[in-house]
């Protein structure tokens, strides 16, 4: 078969991007190495860790809410088989509807695994050991990323775990140690402690989230300690020895010789992610990658090999699903001819833990070492009407705006619904609205999102209306 498009790898960013290239009219193939399409994504990432994040909430808040409602229950207890029933159903689902997609665009899918024999000819080997080839003249890599999980930690999928063994863990763990403090180890962890697994998290940095705010790992720090997750930041550890029962993580603090030992019954590995490109056939096609194993691209995401592309976590940036997607329009609207743009400053982070962290632009440190002049301005949800009426009184919102024209340059907000709420923010810094633009907005009341009016009042004139 000859196509005019050839996608490797079916997550958030190859799907997209092959269902935009069949959209503007190109004979689209996507190859897939698993039996199901989406992705980490769909299948290991985003999409089952909010299924459980949500059950999860959904049992702390009848655990430690109800009662302040007038609900009043007996017999609560966390069944995490039907827990993970609903997971897993809430995947195949969501998988199923990218399967509609590839059909209703006419997007011939293969199953197996696709590698370069040359720059526009691919190999894809199936389970069954059969292989096939089809040519293509255009082709965007598009295969993710996978945890880092170093020998020394001992990873086991059993007691010493990554991402995708935590996702399947059907009885709560007594004790579990979470290897890093980002944005995967804390979902994660905060899962299990709000079902109540005594989680404890060690961290190098002197912070977690480390590459948010300042303002917003406080806060969320603050708010996954009331649910009794314990944090050793400035701390590395040493060593990770898994049995049959449980695990024993050496922990040494930083710039020091203190050690310790912590006990679990898991230990989850969530230091990061690297870029998938095993046994691709890169170097039959003539690809580059850099010194971190990352596809070399241009300012078009272009190979140095005219005619391959590469988008989401197997090049540098952010490895962000939204990321990957948007990477993935980009490249098939270039290949169409058109001229389409990415603003990576405006693509939003988030942390779905509960209380939720979003941000887009710049942080008060990135703006500070830039020598940016700029103005600050917060509000609490405390303050805040729809966040008393329904408990969700942790957290803010942080607006960073230009001191001279009042541009707004950055939006952090730790709280309830974060992670919609940033929309909003996005939407204003693209049109590059001031902070006072905002604050004239009407927000309806009572809403979460009337801290993003108050926090703009305050950055602009210091003059927030509820505090």
């Amino acid at each position: 078969m000859k196509y005019d498009l050839t996608v490797i790898g079916s997550g958030p960013g190859g799907y997209v991007a092959a269902i935009r290239a069949a959209q503007l009219g190109l004979k689209t193939a996507i190859i897939e190495r698993y039996n199901t399409l989406g992705g980490t994504c769909l299948n290991v990432g985003c999409i089952p860790s909010k299924a459980l994040l949500d059950s999860s909430e959904h049992y702390h808040n009848a655990h430690e809410k109800f009662k302040d409602h007038g609900i009043d229950l007996t017999g609560l207890k966390v069944n995490m088989k039907q827990m993970i029933k609903r997971k897993n159903e809430v995947v195949d689902q969501t998988c199923k509807g990218i399967d509609f997609l590839m059909k209703k665009n006419k997007i011939d899918v293969y199953h197996g695994h696709g590698s370069f024999v040359t720059a526009n000819k691919i190999s894809i080997a199936g389970d069954d050991g059969k292989t096939q080839e089809i040519e293509t003249d255009k082709t965007i890599i598009a295969t993710g990323s996978k945890p880092i999980a170093p020998a020394s930690f001992n990873y086991d999928k059993k007691r010493v775990i990554t991402s995708t063994e935590a996702l399947n863990i059907d009885k709560v763990p007594k004790r579990m140690v979470v290897i890093g403090g980002g944005v995967i180890g804390l979902e994660l962890g905060s899962v299990f402690a709000r079902l109540g697994t005594e989680v404890e998290v060690v961290e190098f940095a002197d912070r977690i989230i480390a590459s948010m705010d300042k303002d917003c790992s406080k806060e969320l720090q603050r708010a996954l300690k009331k649910i009794g997750m314990k944090f050793h930041t400035k701390h590395k550890v040493t060593t990770v020895k898994g049995t049959a029962k449980g695990v024993t993580v050496g922990v040494q603090k930083r710039d020091s010789e203190e050690t310790f030992e912590l006990k679990a019954d898991y230990c989850l590995i969530a230091i990061g992610r690297k870029p998938y490109t095993d046994n691709l056939g890169l170097e039959n096609a003539g690809v580059k990658v850099d010194d971190r194993g990352r596809v070399e691209v241009n300012g078009h995401l272009e190979t140095n090999v005219p005619g391959i592309y590469a988008i989401g976590d197997v090049v540098k940036g952010m490895m962000l699903a939204h990321k990957a997607e948007e990477e993935g329009t980009m490249v098939a609207e270039l290949i169409a001819g058109q001229k389409p743009h990415i603003d990576y400053n405006l693509i939003p982070g988030v942390v779905y833990t509960w209380p939720e962290v979003a941000a887009v632009g710049k942080t008060e440190g990135q703006l500070k070492e830039a020598g940016v002049p700029y103005k600050s301005g917060k509000f609490p949800f405390k303050a805040l009407g729809r966040a008393r009426a329904s408990t969700d009184i942790e957290g803010m919102v942080k607006v960073l705006a230009h001191k001279e024209t009042d541009e707004i340059l950055g939006v952090h907000i730790v709280g309830a619904r974060a992670a919609d709420m940033i929309a909003e923010g996005v939407a204003l810094m693209e049109f590059r609205a001031s902070a006072e633009d905002a604050s004239r907005m009407s927000h309806a009341h009572p809403t979460y999102t009337e801290a993003f009016k108050e926090a703009c009042l305050a950055a602009t004139a210091d003059r927030p209306l509820h505090i």
